[in-house]
């Protein structure tokens, strides 16, 4: 515009002057002409290039410092300038015109070669090398399930990412996806952020003072025996060791009993397990659940699990709290958010298998995008404990006996070994859990659990004083939970020792009295017992001839050969399973059992082994270890799983 303006002033100058020598008057205006537009151009270019350099600068990052800040697990936004001097003037308009344009151009070529961002992530200012981790992201929150399941697997087994990229991951991805990269095998631990720092404990408190906070503030009404006797004997035993820690002396007080017990382990411990004990109880029930996440429960769960790292009874009491209180969709997130998915992803991957079966437990309830059965308390997983993509066919269920467990009862066979040093061995030389060393590697298709109940021998030591269960009571009780698992979807091979195989008998019985259960009774291929005294027991006798001294527990009086409701149970059994055409395997041992150091006992005899139905091995082990075979080609384990193979044959080939 200047440039004309000047231009048109010369022609009207040369226009009214008086005519000047023509080649003189032509080279003057020529030459202002020149100096005129030079320094336009001169200027122009300057000012530009200013522009530019100031553009640069404001969209160049030092490299040193993005990789220093690649590093930290926080995501960073753009910030504008505080200082209000630099929003006024011609300059910073003619500033703010230019970077908008270039910002258009930017949004521009970022839709045409960057469409997969339009969406949820279309702010996001990334590097070429970053597309594929937001591709990923926003893959895994696609409305298709198949993308999202997809989307988890490729975070899972990604090798070459920088830290910062699955920081990245760990701060951007919802709920669901960081469940199930915690339920994928090969996840990286970096993709879970450490969990939020705990609050303070208050002044002049405890973790034993707050967990009995915690306990007193749930509902104490309308509460079975069982739950009341755990509840009022916590509140007891923490109050005395409160009242004796503040008085500067320990007191054996309450029922003394328990610390009578324990007189080497440290009183706060002890009485943090009673506590435990009791939250186990009542976080079974789902209101329970709510009062404890809303009281702070969850917090002071995740403070006792890092204060208790070397006390497995501990950390599995918290385990099967949470585990419970994971069965309630709507404290999913909740307990998302309190961190604890963090601590189960590398719970999960511990070699310890009571560890890792527990955290299995929490997050295949908390996994609702895979995993449409509800594992309770007591139900545990052996394979698969990650996301698969290989199909389940069928199920094999393990039923332990008397003073039995979910995960020793199926051990290898013990010898003169250190256990320690077996443990970090390879699992070819020594397993603690059979089924998933062995049969999930021989039988991927398979999805094995195993079950857990207390029992005892005597009421002397009966977890819970007023706890009378009999077999029909455990087993409506395990047929619940097994059902909600999804147990009778599939087809079924039941495996079980000593009293285990009485549960299963019974169960099987009061399925086929349910409509809702008969899945359950369509779906059994076979059963494997394992030493089952369908007849009774020798240690039933022994312990009823001296029950002054051992007051058997109601468990032990059922195995009593002269027990009515044991012949009851046989008979209907035997009659039932010959109608159904069930395939039965029958171990016995025939070797005598030390009870102690001093009582040698033959507990489970070759006739009381004996269904009457299919097949009956002897074998030369005694009661504890016809479960529990020498190694994986022994006998023991390769008949086992050839009858396992046999049962499920038609169902494996589909």
């Amino acid at each position: 515009m200047s440039l004309a303006a000047y231009c048109v002033i010369c022609c009207r100058r040369m226009g009214t002057s008086t005519p000047p020598p023509k080649s003189s008057t032509y080279w003057r205006d020529i030459r202002n002409i020149i100096k005129f537009t030079g320094s336009l151009i001169l200027g122009g270019s300057l000012f530009i290039t200013y522009e530019v350099l100031a553009l640069k600068k404001s969209l160049t990052l030092d490299t040193q410092v993005i990789e220093r800040e690649k590093m930290k697990s926080y995501i960073y936004v753009h910030t504008v300038s505080l200082d209000k001097t630099e929003n006024h003037g011609i300059t910073y308009q003619a500033r703010k015109e230019l970077h908008k344009a270039v910002r258009k151009v930017l949004a521009t070529s970022a839709r045409i070669f960057r469409g997969p961002f339009a969406d949820t992530f279309s702010t996001v200012d990334i590097e070429d090398h970053d597309c594929a981790v937001w591709l990923l992201l926003r893959k895994s929150r696609s409305d298709d399930r198949a993308a999202r399941l997809q989307a988890v697997q490729e975070m899972s087994e990604a090798r070459h990412w920088h830290d910062y990229q699955y920081r990245i991951i760990a701060q951007a991805c919802d709920m669901r996806t960081l469940t199930g990269l915690a339920r994928s095998k090969d996840s990286d631990l970096r993709f879970f952020l450490r969990p939020p720092p705990l609050p303070s404990l208050k002044e002049d408190s405890s973790t034993e003072e707050e967990l009995r906070h915690l306990l007193a503030s749930l509902p104490q009404t309308d509460l079975d025996e069982c739950i009341q006797c755990f509840t009022a004997l916590a509140l007891s035993e923490s109050s005395q060791s409160l009242a004796a820690q503040k008085g500067g002396l320990w007191c054996f007080g309450g029922n003394g009993l328990p610390y009578a017990e324990s007189f080497g382990e440290v009183p706060s411990a002890t009485v943090e397990m009673f506590c435990l004990e009791a939250l186990v109880k009542h976080s079974e029930i789902p209101t329970h659940c709510d009062k404890i996440e809303a009281n702070g429960g969850l917090q002071l769960l995740q403070r006792l699990y890092q204060l208790h790292k070397d006390c497995p009874k501990v950390q599995r009491n918290i385990m099967r709290i949470l585990g419970n209180m994971a069965l309630n969709e709507h404290l999913h997130s909740t307990i998302v958010r309190s961190g604890w998915v963090s601590i189960l992803a590398e719970a999960i991957k511990s070699q310890h298998i009571m560890e890792a079966s527990h955290a299995a437990r929490t997050l295949a309830n908390l996994d609702r995008e895979t995993v449409p059965d509800k594992y309770h308390d007591g139900v545990y997983v052996l394979h698969p404990q990650y996301r698969t993509s290989q199909p389940i066919k069928a199920d094999v269920l393990f039923i332990h006996g008397l003073m039995g467990a979910a995960f020793k009862t199926w051990r290898q066979q013990d010898n003169d070994q250190d256990l320690t040093e077996k443990v970090s061995e390879d699992e070819t030389k020594y397993t603690t859990c059979w089924p998933k060393s062995w049969l999930a590697r021989d039988c991927p298709a398979l999805r094995i659990i195993s079950v857990e109940y207390d029992t005892s021998l005597s009421d002397w030591r009966a977890r819970c004083p007023t706890e009378r269960k009999s077999i029909a009571f455990r087993s409506n009780e395990l047929l619940r939970k097994l059902r909600a698992a999804g147990v009778g979807d599939r087809p079924v091979v039941w495996v079980s020792h000593s009293m285990g195989g009485l549960l299963v008998k019974k169960m099987l019985l009061e399925a086929s009295k349910k409509p809702e259960m008969n899945t359950i009774i369509n779906n059994t291929r076979g059963i494997i017992f394992y030493s089952v005294p369908h007849h009774g027991s020798h240690l039933a006798e022994y312990s009823v001839n001296i029950r002054y001294l051992l007051f058997p527990s109601l468990e032990v009086k059922e195995l009593s050969k002269d027990s009515p409701a044991l012949k009851t149970l046989q008979d209907d059994f035997l009659e039932f399973a010959k109608d159904k055409n069930f395939q039965v395997l029958s171990f016995v041992e025939t070797l005598p059992t030390y009870i102690g150091s001093m009582i040698k006992l033959h507990v489970v005899p070759l006739d009381s082994a004996d269904l009457g139905l299919g097949d009956l091995i002897p074998v030369d082990v005694n009661h504890l270890n016809i479960c529990k075979p020498k190694k994986k080609d022994a006998f023991l384990y390769q008949r086992t799983l050839q009858f396992i193979r046999d049962a499920l044959a038609k169902d494996l080939e589909n």
